[in-house]
């Protein structure tokens, strides 16, 4: 941080876009980046706080947070595409790009996507989960080699065009806060997934991580499904 000129300088070497954008996005005067921390480097310091801006999997994050989260409080913030447009970059020379929105649309919800690899993280007093609802845009080129996903056209990279909400998880009943308050009690995973009009699969999760930091309970089947009680 330059103090003399009041402002805050970020290390960006080797980001991609998202993440240097919401490091940016997330900072405050005083913060200090590119931290050493116990044999990682944290994005954030915060006073003793250590953020960490999560653009992929939660699974990559697992050893880091194990090692840090005894010895310090830590937040991880994930962002989530509301709204995302895609840009196809010209495969040629003197080809159009083109750029059109994506008919999906990301909620808090799918958070659980990622928190299923290791759903205990909401049980650690030291460890708080801050989700960002953004808009973005996602760049795609074609390669040749890679033409088996996609028909060839793979993400370069993702950009930041806004962040439009966010929310914060600091414990088992924040989470259990997702619940719908029109959702049955008890319910299967069919019926929390009907009300949430989401996939029945993201509800599978979602049960699964309440259930496994104490915030639901299963209490019997209807029919194979299994019955669960806020």
């Amino acid at each position: 941080m330059d103090e003399d000129a009041g402002t805050i300088q970020i290390g960006t070497l080797n980001e991609k876009p998202l993440h240097a954008a919401l490091k940016e996005w997330y900072a405050r005067p005083g913060d200090r980046f590119e931290v050493p921390v116990d044999g990682f480097v944290a994005d954030i310091l915060r006073d003793d706080l250590l953020i960490e801006i999560q653009t992929g999997t939660f699974a990559a994050m697992k050893r880091k947070l194990r090692r840090l989260l005894p010895h310090h409080p830590v937040r991880l913030v994930y962002p989530i595409a509301r709204e995302k447009w895609i840009v196809k970059l010209p495969p040629g020379e003197g080809a159009p790009l083109s750029r059109r929105k994506s008919p999906r649309k990301g909620s808090v919800e799918d958070l659980f996507n990622e928190l299923v690899s290791f759903p205990h993280l909401l049980d650690d007093a030291n460890f708080s989960l801050h989700v960002l609802l953004i808009r973005e845009e996602e760049l795609r080129k074609h390669d040749r080699k890679r033409a088996w996903r996609r028909r060839g056209w793979v993400t370069e990279e993702r950009r930041l065009l806004e962040v439009v909400d966010d929310r914060t998880f600091e414990s088992p009943a924040d989470l259990a806060a997702l619940l719908p308050e029109a959702l049955d009690d008890p319910f299967t995973t069919a019926d929390l997934a009907r009300v949430l009009g989401k996939p029945r699969r993201l509800a599978q999760r979602m049960a699964y991580c309440l259930r496994e930091m104490g915030a639901i309970n299963p209490v019997g089947k209807k029919g194979r499904a299994i019955l669960y009680k806020k």
